[in-house]
């Protein structure tokens, strides 16, 4: 039979002993908040294209399962935890993580929902694989609103350049470089 205080004093002892080597233990730091920002924005937009697939008349529910594995989307949860953990730092962090794992919870789901549509099954309707997508995407909001908006608002632009076809090219609205390419 064990003494129970000696239970107590392995176990405070572990504890002292894993408080004491962690000071010793290398944490990765995390990038800056401006490299996680795009990320989340693309990975919303990833998601919000997967929708307007469901609205086909046949989707494709196997090739929606992989869309939420590739892409932006494939860090996702890198992402949306890091953007989190500065959200924390400045003082946001309890509504942060509950977006985090609102917007987690809702992706398994779907996960879930597309792999049953995909074997056939009656009970996995598109209604609520869009169910899903909407909570994802508003959790993802309300993440982003803890971004500062200077920080925002570059993550949107680098998001919108990344979203411009490449064939596109933008106009040229300077009129003496439109000159100069005239010439050439």
């Amino acid at each position: 039979m064990v003494n129970s205080n000696f239970v107590f004093l392995l176990l405070n002892a572990d504890a002292i002993a894993g408080g004491f080597m962690d000071k010793y233990v290398k944490k990765k730091r995390l990038d800056p908040l401006e490299a996680y920002v795009p990320a989340v924005i693309l990975s919303q937009l990833q998601i919000k294209d997967l929708e307007k697939t469901l609205d086909d008349e046949k989707p494709e529910f196997a090739a929606c399962r992989s869309v939420l594995r590739s892409g932006p989307a494939a860090s996702l949860r890198v992402n949306i935890r890091a953007v989190a953990q500065y959200a924390s730092d400045g003082g946001n962090g309890k509504a942060a993580s509950g977006d985090v794992d609102q917007c987690l919870r809702a992706l398994e789901d779907l996960d879930s929902l597309l792999l049953r549509a995909s074997r056939k099954e009656p009970d996995a309707s598109v209604k609520a694989m869009k169910a899903k997508i909407g909570i994802a995407v508003d959790a993802l909001d309300s993440l982003l609103q803890t971004v500062p908006q200077d920080v925002l608002d570059k993550g949107k632009a680098a998001a919108d350049a990344y979203r411009i076809p490449r064939d596109m090219e933008p106009e040229i609205v300077d009129p003496e470089i439109k000159q100069l390419e005239s010439i050439l």
